[in-house]
């Protein structure tokens, strides 16, 4: 390709391309779960627009192509920083771009130290995700029944960890 891909904060006019590469990237998903109806591919504009303004959404870029994304809120109260909308184009993934992303959300939540632990949720199926996950110090620490085909794996690490991957 020729490009390298940087990784900044996105900003309002990202968020149309953050939706239809969400809907682009959850199709796989959905085909997995046999759900067409999971929560990424439902979402509007404004929902999304509402969690831009909201937390820490990054996003990665090819030139001008927005072809990953990550999205965080701190919940000021616990500081657990929830992680979700990991994605990844489908023609880059397997280069590392998820865990770039992720360890820069990580980095940038850290380095405002009111974050204490990192939690995210993945389909049990999502085996891809999880071992990104597990690569990154993430470990289960419970399991949710969302209907009969998905059961949603909760995986968390403390923010010290997190520190220490992104140094080493």
């Amino acid at each position: 390709m020729g490009m390298s891909v940087t990784i900044a904060a996105a900003t309002e006019d990202d968020a149309e391309r953050i939706l239809k590469l969400q809907y682009l990237c959850y199709q796989g998903e959905a085909e997995l779960y046999g759900d067409y109806s999971l929560e990424p591919l439902t979402q509007t504009l404004d929902e999304l627009r509402a969690e831009l303004g909201a937390g820490c959404v990054l996003v990665a870029r090819l030139g001008e192509e927005v072809v990953g994304s990550v999205r965080a809120a701190v919940a000021a109260t616990s500081g657990t920083a929830v992680l979700s909308g990991l994605i990844v184009h489908p023609r880059l993934r397997r280069h590392g771009l998820g865990g770039r992303l992720l360890a820069a959300i990580e980095e940038r939540l850290a380095a405002e130290g009111s974050v204490r632990r990192f939690r995210l949720a993945v389909g049990r199926r999502s085996e891809l995700t999880l071992r990104l996950c597990r690569k990154r110090g993430y470990e289960a620490v419970g399991t949710e029944v969302v209907s009969k085909a998905l059961t949603v794996v909760t995986l968390e690490k403390s923010a010290e960890v997190g520190e220490l991957a992104a140094a080493g």
